[in-house]
């Protein structure tokens, strides 16, 4: 297994509140029930506060409720509230596009009077501005100018002080506008959104299904040529039609199904590369609306998010941030009218595949090609806009705008959610902080009422300032309760190395599962398949035992039931790399295995050095367990374990035995002044040195860093514990060093 990268995603500073942020409850709603803190959406050391907006069937405001009107239920048990506050900023609509039409139509000459327009009732009050961010995904020429005049529908309604910025997804986030008041910046932004066509994701669904019909066609041709009495004996002109017929046939379904195959792969790749894309975007825009208390609002414009397994993940990790930073997403379908209906396309898609299975039934599917088109039904089934656009904002407390080209109505119902909604807030019965979801259902007692909140929250104390994907939550929530236990064994290595041209220090951090240590099951959609569920999280707190950094990985292994054995022999490696500042931190890694429930945990000291008086930098010593030679076309320039085109995987603590090894490998980068090129290599054994090597370090790479292995012969080692340590010289000077232990057995 190679120690990989993972994707990094950085999260952007998108504003720093105005002084006095915060806000305000209406005069009403002081009178109604006592202010309570900006309200946020998210399990404190108890409490949980959520915001909701009620509206009537026609579409209306409903903004005389009281909290007798609403009853909340988590996970099926009801819950008291004990909180109601009433958010009203000053309630400003939209133009009425009926008003707007009379208003035309008595400007032409000769028209009617028209009767004056009714008053809109607002709550004026000195509070606290509301904060809207527009993110525009890649779209075609049509979705853009859809989204375009769209978004210039809301600035019609905005009120002066308001807080706008905004976005564009292509392969990365772009901050095209950061969070301003001022409306010709938004204006001129917004135009700049609606220019970029961005990186463009070729569908070949209609292909793949035009080869499919050919497919389905050719086995239909080859079954009649089969069941087409022949005549004649064997080897007779009849008879060698026939058979002719019989292989035409199917050669020109294996090509049709080659060419689908090939196209289908291509199409999942690409579906993967545009979901992260998009999923990473908006989640480093929500991440970054966290720092802002209260109710926020996120406008997102697409064709459709693309949501395959692969990336199912981090779009629930998206939700699961929004709701935890109180950020409600509404979604536009920039299709705007579709000539062709999404799930009109989904069923054709569907319909073609399930033709091509039926003529397949009773064959051997050896290239495992009817299991891949049972993968992508499923993914054609999230790329409906109306499913992962409607997910998205149903979750989060919006609603999905879809199916039209004048999206003014909808706008005005988002300007007129954020600026009054209702705020509960309730302590949950279940005070077990299990990292488990918790559904939250809001209805109202009255009839006739139309309630958006969130749908639940992750059941995980404090706020984490990184996102937390829900495979962490329940991993994190063991971390949080004193006293995590071993369950199974487990091995760490956390080490350090300097970077070219950086302050911070890069941070490996390693973590080993025995593969016999985890709880395999039955798999539920695949006969004699066993499968099991393991997150790995590494959670790295500062002296102040505050979260700066985390890092983590799901592994969904899977095994036919007669090969399990053998796959439960190996071990699972977690690689992952954080950069930290240097400092003292403590780190705490935790392996959950879902399927058993059952965790192992490890926490301890680590202190990041900073350079010395002299500028040397030594990075961590790595006793060396293996190395593997890797392609240049696969190396990751940026992993520091890479010694020219060797891989290293370090010792994890594991005995070296003699009888099976013949040297002590260790590895090390430096940096410092150009006279330092000399090392002393020294073995330590209860305090006493045992032996003493002097080092020729290599000139510097191109980046500044110096890397060197070597060895010692394990030979001259008696079996017992040892310090190894390096320190790099200026001349005879020590001018940096660093040590590792090591354990040697015969």
């Amino acid at each position: 297994m190679k120690l990989e990268r993972p994707i990094a995603l950085v999260l952007v500073a998108l504003v720093a509140a105005p002084p006095g942020w915060a806000v305000q409850a209406s005069p009403q709603a002081t009178e109604q029930s006592p202010a309570i803190a900006p309200p946020t959406f998210a399990v404190g050391t108890s409490a949980v506060a959520v915001d909701v907006v009620v509206r009537d069937k026609k579409g209306n405001l409903v903004k005389n409720l009281t909290a007798a009107d609403f009853e909340l239920v988590e996970d099926g048990a009801k819950q008291a509230i004990e909180s109601f506050t009433v958010v009203a900023r000053g309630v400003e609509a939209l133009p009425d596009p009926a008003v707007e039409r009379a208003a035309a139509k008595a400007s032409e000459p000769n028209a009617p009077a028209a009767a004056a327009a009714p008053e809109v009732a607002t709550n004026e009050t000195a509070d606290s501005p509301a904060v809207l961010a527009l993110v525009f995904d890649r779209m075609s020429g049509g979705g853009r100018d859809l989204a375009h005049k769209a978004a210039l529908t809301y600035l019609s309604a905005r009120r002066d002080g308001d807080f706008v910025a905004v976005f564009s997804i292509d392969l990365a986030l772009h901050v095209i506008q950061p969070f301003t008041d001022d409306t010709e910046r938004i204006k001129a932004a917004i135009d700049d959104a609606s220019t970029q066509a961005g990186s463009s994701f070729v569908a070949s669904g209609e292909k793949v299904r035009d080869l499919q019909s050919l497919e389905a066609r050719a086995a239909t041709a080859e079954q009649a040529a089969m069941a087409t009495p022949t005549g004649g004996g064997a080897g007779s002109p009849v008879s060698n039609t026939a058979t002719s017929q019989i292989g035409a046939a199917a050669a020109e379904r294996d090509i049709a199904r080659l060419q689908a195959g090939m196209l289908q792969s291509f199409e999942a790749l690409e579906r993967d590369q545009q979901g992260f894309a998009t999923s990473n975007g908006l989640l480093a825009v929500v991440q970054g609306l966290a720092r802002i208390p209260g109710r926020k609002t996120i406008v997102f414009f697409s064709e459709g998010m693309a949501i395959p397994d692969r990336v199912l993940a981090q779009f629930q990790a998206v939700i699961a941030a929004a709701n935890r930073a109180n950020v409600a997403v509404y979604t536009m379908d920039a299709a705007g009218l579709r000539t062709h209906s999404p799930t009109e396309e989904t069923r054709a898609a569907l319909e073609a595949a399930a033709n091509a299975r039926y003529q397949n039934l009773g064959r051997e599917d050896s290239s495992g090609m009817l299991m891949k088109e049972a993968e992508r039904n499923e993914d054609m089934l999230r790329l409906n806009p109306q499913s992962g656009l409607g997910q998205l904002a149903d979750q989060t407390g919006g609603f999905l705008v879809r199916d039209t080209n004048d999206a003014r109505n909808s706008f005005r119902q988002i300007a007129q959610d954020m600026r009054f909604h209702y705020v509960l807030g309730y302590t949950p019965t279940n005070d077990s902080y299990d990292g488990r979801f918790r559904n939250v259902s809001i209805k109202v007692k009255r009839g006739g009422m139309v309630v958006h909140a969130r749908r639940g929250y992750y059941a995980v104390r404090g706020r984490p300032d990184n996102p937390m994907l829900p495979y962490e939550a329940p991993a994190i929530a063991v971390l949080d309760r004193a006293g995590g236990k071993e369950s199974f064994p487990l091995k760490t290595l956390v080490l350090t190395f300097p970077q070219a041209g950086a302050p911070t220090l890069k941070v490996p951090v390693l973590v080993r599962i025995p593969g016999g240590a985890i709880k395999y099951t039955a798999a539920t959609k695949e006969k004699d398949v066993m499968v099991a569920d393991l997150a790995v999280v590494a959670r790295i707190r500062n002296e102040y035992q505050q979260e700066v950094g985390r890092v983590s990985q799901h592994f969904q292994l899977s095994s036919p039931s007669a090969k399990l054995e053998a796959a439960r022999s190996g071990s699972i490696l977690f690689y992952r790399e954080a950069e930290l500042p240097p400092g003292r931190y403590t780190v705490d890694t935790i392996a959950y295995d879902a399927v058993a429930t059952a965790s192992s945990v490890k926490s301890f000291p680590l202190e990041v050095p900073g350079p010395a008086a002299s500028g040397a930098e030594l990075s961590s010593l790595v006793v060396i367990d293996h190395v593997e030679q890797v392609p240049a076309s696969e190396r990751d320039a940026r992993n520091p374990l890479y010694y020219g085109e060797m891989l290293v995987y370090p010792n994890l603590g594991d005995p070296l035995r003699k009888s099976t090894a013949k040297a002590l490998g260790f590895f090390f980068t430096a940096r410092g002044p150009a006279t330092a090129r000399k090392g002393l290599i020294e073995v330590t054994k209860d305090g006493s040195v045992t032996a003493r090597l002097s080092l020729d370090l290599p000139a510097p790479g191109a980046n500044g860093l110096i890397q060197h292995a070597g060895t010692l012969a394990l030979a001259s080692f008696a079996p017992g514990s040892y310090e190894l340590k390096i320190t790099m010289l200026d001349g005879t000077k020590p001018i940096a060093s660093r040590a590792t232990n090591l354990t040697v057995a015969e």
